[in-house]
């Protein structure tokens, strides 16, 4: 079965960090794209950031380098680390991964296949 299980939400101050995971697994890690999405009350759900299965990485020009995705493929795990974290940043995260063949570029804009259950990250002033 395929599962994207989602931890790392949390409720914390301006200027903090947190560790957003993604454990996946009932399909090829390693051969699907893999991204982090977001959705708030006051916005829809927009793309965090991006990687492919050769790990090229593309951002959302919100997260000012403040955001860094990784995968590590030996334990089937996409990470978003999340610095210097601002009230603007109060979201629902999901994760989510697709084929590279329902979505050739790997993009944000493209299909998501599947998705993890969304956590809470909070951020307050």
């Amino acid at each position: 079965q395929v599962q994207l299980v989602e931890s790392g939400g949390d409720s914390v101050q301006t200027g903090r960090s947190l560790r957003h995971s993604c454990a996946v697994s009932g399909f090829p890690f390693s051969t699907y794209c893999m991204a982090w999405f977001r959705q708030s009350p006051e916005n829809e759900r927009e793309g965090v950031a991006v990687i492919d299965i050769e790990g090229k990485v593309t951002y959302a020009d919100f997260v000012k380098d403040r955001f860094t995705i990784s995968r590590d493929i030996a334990n089937d795990t996409l990470d978003l680390q999340m610095n210097s974290l601002v009230p603007e940043d109060t979201a629902v995260y999901y994760c989510a991964s697709t084929p590279r063949k329902s979505n050739p570029a790997c993009s944000l804009g493209g299909l998501f296949q599947y998705w993890g259950q969304g956590t809470q990250v909070t951020v307050s002033t």
